[in-house]
């Protein structure tokens, strides 16, 4: 016994020797600002509030902060998630249509949910993918080409790692951009470009902002190869138009060996009059190019919105076969992306076909692509009636990402806080109303100006207490700070 004491001592001292010192500092240098500080601080509020109920001005946290629309009170896809409750138990109840999808993906798993699957992914679920690409554009699509992933952002990481290998490869991403591509190229220690979208012109991506990016990163002394398109856009929400696509594929074509990652997770979410989601794999092909081009798609967003599930796939369009068996290696040393989410992946390319379950099915997706419209819209108009705030109008995608002029008294506040003038905004109105927003600042942004990110999927019966609270603490916010002083 004396001796496992000892040991176990030994064993604790050695763990206490662990410091930030011995950290990657690539891990440490990376920001991922969606889930950053403010987060952590309303993680901090909501244990206070559990044991202090009355001392905050607010009875809840809502979390505004990510495209996350379950966690607000969105109801999962029925269709699917019947499915899906037949795929683990295949004694549950279900609709004929419902289990004969069910048995297809059981036999297809070859060991159920609990094995694993090819790396790239179930033979079925890729065969899907490839019907629905081929469908939506127009060409051909091949399964040989899907990759099955745990979400988006695996793909991503993938890519990045796959041609990243230090400060002498340069990744050309969007500012304001979603940080998951700065961080990734922070990472693996590649050169990060930024180009920047045009607020003024609904956040449109001006062909000269991409030549400067790239030229910025060539003096650095790096290779550009990899461009990142977000569209619809994220945080800005732009929906780009045909004409701006084509002229993108255009600049590539001019640049062997940049590689362009078309991130297109938001493709279902197109609001209105905006510019209609077109694939960069349509426009490759309309326009017969050559260049490699990596699509990526995922169930988080959409009208799915099954986030928690892990679901997303990336295609490859002009790939050397030998590059793709190097992908198919990274895929490899995970083993393959979890099943449920590949299985959830198929439900979203492959809906009901027939019967009650299609018309269901198509009331459901109306419902809620009309509800989130109606929300963007709701709370656009909202901050954009605000002093010194500014809000494109929304076109797509989840969020909003107004520009506020803050007065000098707030930025020397933020300052003496040691923080980002948005940031400080951002954490003020979270201690004022409970509302969890993303300062501009993780996202990339022209200097000088100071944005914020938000959502607009609080349910429909929430959000017109969400604009109340934006709108009371932003008048309470420029009453304290206005006029160059503070109280």
């Amino acid at each position: 016994m004396a001796r496992i004491i000892v040991a176990l001592a030994l064993l604790g001292g050695a763990a206490a020797q662990l410091t930030i010192d011995a950290v990657n500092p690539k891990v440490v240098e990376a920001e991922y600002a969606v889930r950053g500080k403010i987060l952590d601080r309303a993680g901090e509020i909501e244990r206070d509030m559990a044991e202090n109920p009355d001392k905050w001005p607010f009875k809840e946290i809502v979390r505004c902060n990510i495209g996350n629309p379950q966690a607000l009170g969105q109801a999962p896809p029925a269709f699917a998630r019947a499915v899906l409750s037949q795929v683990v138990l295949p004694k549950s109840k279900g609709s004929k249509q419902v289990k004969e999808r069910a048995d297809a993906y059981r036999a297809a798993l070859r060991g159920g949910v609990g094995a694993y699957s090819d790396s790239q992914g179930v033979s079925l679920v890729r065969e899907e993918v490839a019907k629905f690409i081929s469908d939506r554009d127009g060409y051909p699509a091949s399964p040989a080409d899907i990759f099955l992933t745990d979400g988006a952002s695996a793909g991503v990481r993938h890519l990045t790692q796959l041609l990243v290998s230090g400060p002498q490869d340069g990744v050309l991403a969007p500012a304001p951009q979603y940080p998951l591509y700065s961080a990734t190229t922070t990472l693996f220690d590649g050169t990060l470009g930024s180009y920047y979208l045009d607020e003024a012109a609904d956040w449109a991506a001006p062909v000269q902002e991409l030549k400067k990016a790239y030229d910025d990163v060539v003096e650095k002394g790096a290779t550009p190869k990899l461009l990142v398109i977000i569209n619809p856009g994220n945080p800005t929400g732009a929906s780009l138009p045909r004409a701006s696509l084509e002229a993108i594929v255009r600049f590539v074509e001019e640049r062997p060996g940049l590689v362009l990652a078309a991130d297109e997770v938001y493709q279902e979410n197109v609001y209105g009059d905006a510019p209609p989601f077109i694939s960069f794999k349509k426009i490759v092909r309309d326009l017969d190019s050559k260049i490699p081009l990596v699509s990526f798609h995922s169930i988080s967003k959409g009208f799915t919105g099954e986030c928690g599930l892990r679901g997303g796939y990336f295609e490859l369009t002009n790939i050397d076969t030998a590059v793709k068996a190097q992908l198919t290696k990274l895929a490899s040393v995970s083993l393959c992306s979890n099943t449920m989410g590949q299985v959830a992946v198929g439900l979203m390319v492959n809906p009901p076909t027939s019967g009650p379950e299609l018309k269901a099915y198509e009331k459901e997706k109306k419902e809620k692509l009309a509800s989130l419209e109606r929300r963007a819209n709701k709370v656009a108009a909202a901050l954009d009636a605000l002093e010194g705030v500014s809000c494109v109008r929304p076109q797509g995608a989840m969020y909003l990402f107004p520009s506020i002029t803050l007065p000098d008294a707030a930025v020397k506040a933020a300052k003496r806080s040691s923080m980002a003038p948005d940031a400080f905004y951002a954490l003020r109105l979270l201690e004022g109303t409970g509302l969890v927003t993303v300062p501009g600042s993780g996202f990339g942004q022209k200097n000088g100006t100071w944005h914020f990110r938000t959502t607009f999927l609080p349910a429909e019966k929430q959000i017109d207490n969400v604009v109340q609270k934006l709108a009371g603490f932003h008048e309470s916010f420029l009453a304290k700070y206005g006029g160059g002083g503070e109280l």
